[in-house]
């Protein structure tokens, strides 16, 4: 019996020890904020002006201009950024997942037809409108679409990672080199019609 109880409380000791070295998320940082080495600090450095010019513009094709560390320094150790979603008419932003932070989505212009696929594949869609808010639960596949052909959509999306992280389901199954055979047997499927998705990804 004390054998049994040793060895359960070494398990349970070892599951809380593993599972406290686990990252879901940004690390904590020690400091106010992270600096590059050899940066100079001041306002300029805390600014982002990559995204001045492109409200009222006018969106040709579906565009994200991000807003992560790799854009923006200052947010590195800071767990946020945000993208800017722009939809022209009848403009998608294919299926796809953020394995590093739930996503936020405020509509600034237009609607969209919003939604995302728990684990039990379930769907959940919303239409939004301006002022609306929707979020995206971390690592669902989901998807935003303007399903209106005469007028152009806007969204600007907020994560809780400073490197949130993009898998685009199509890209990822399709462009990657992925053996058509094997895709074509996942799909139940024929090569023909994996070559002829595949081309339509590369044009």
């Amino acid at each position: 019996m004390a054998s049994f109880l040793l060895k359960s409380f070494l398990v349970v000791l070892a599951v809380f020890f593993i599972s406290s070295m686990v990252q879901a998320s940004d690390p904590d940082i020690l400091s106010d904020f992270n600096v590059p080495a050899e940066s100079t600090i001041d306002g300029n450095f805390f600014t982002f002006t990559g995204t001045r010019d492109i409200f009222g513009s006018i969106i040709e094709k579906f565009t994200v201009t991000k807003v992560s560390k790799a854009e923006f320094p200052a947010l590195d150790g800071q767990s946020v950024s945000l993208a800017v979603l722009q939809f022209p008419g009848g403009g998608v932003n294919p299926p796809h997942t953020h394995p590093r932070a739930a996503e936020l989505l405020f509509v600034v212009q237009g609607s969209l037809e919003v939604g995302f696929v728990d684990t039990t594949n379930k769907l959940y869609t919303q239409t939004l409108q301006v002022g609306d808010l929707f979020v995206f639960p971390k690592g669902l596949v989901h998807y935003q679409y303007n399903s209106d052909w005469n007028k152009s959509a806007t969204a600007v999306s907020g994560f809780g990672s400073a490197s949130a992280g993009t898998v685009s389901l199509p890209t990822t199954l399709f462009a990657t080199g992925i053996d058509d055979q094997i895709l074509a047997k996942s799909f139940k499927s024929d090569v023909a019609t994996i070559q002829k998705i595949k081309a339509g990804l590369s044009s």
